[in-house]
């Protein structure tokens, strides 16, 4: 009797012991780092090694850029707060300032979809035909404002 409990539970944590094992060997590479989407990437299109080299080098360079311009984003998310609070405490809003900082996001949007699409774009051209298509049919939909761009 003891050894045919001690042969069931050593079965059970094999068993559980090689399911484990697997799903962390298949466990797919996180997507929020650099690294992540593109290690993704290379699944997802079938990238060669010299295509997915290509194109690392082109998101590292861009890399400083847009994490510069999602520092503003967030800078001018709290301002925005800012301006709403002193609306609703103080029952007034300073339309110049108000009209300055809208210009600014405007311009900082412009700037963000540019550098998106330029990135996006040069990313495309090291890529085969058919994954270039799977690629801007995987960025249109990820991205709605980027998509009408790239055509």
């Amino acid at each position: 009797m003891n050894r045919v409990l001690l042969t069931l539970v050593l079965g059970l944590i094999a068993g559980l012991g090689t399911h484990l094992a697997y799903y962390r060997y298949h466990e797919p590479a996180p997507t929020d780092t650099l690294e992540g989407q593109l290690a993704w990437m290379k699944t997802e299109l079938k990238l060669t090694d010299s295509q997915f080299d290509r194109i690392k080098e082109l998101h590292q360079a861009s890399h400083p850029r847009l994490r510069a311009m999602a520092a503003q984003v967030a800078h001018m998310q709290t301002e925005f707060g800012e301006f709403e609070q002193t609306r609703r405490t103080t029952d007034r809003v300073d339309f110049l300032e108000f009209a300055r900082f809208v210009e600014n996001r405007r311009n900082l949007n412009r700037e963000c979809l540019d550098s998106t699409r330029q990135l996006v774009l040069a990313s495309a051209e090291v890529m085969t035909p058919d994954q270039r298509q799977r690629y801007i049919s995987l960025v249109a939909a990820a991205e709605p404002l980027v998509g009408p761009m790239l055509n």
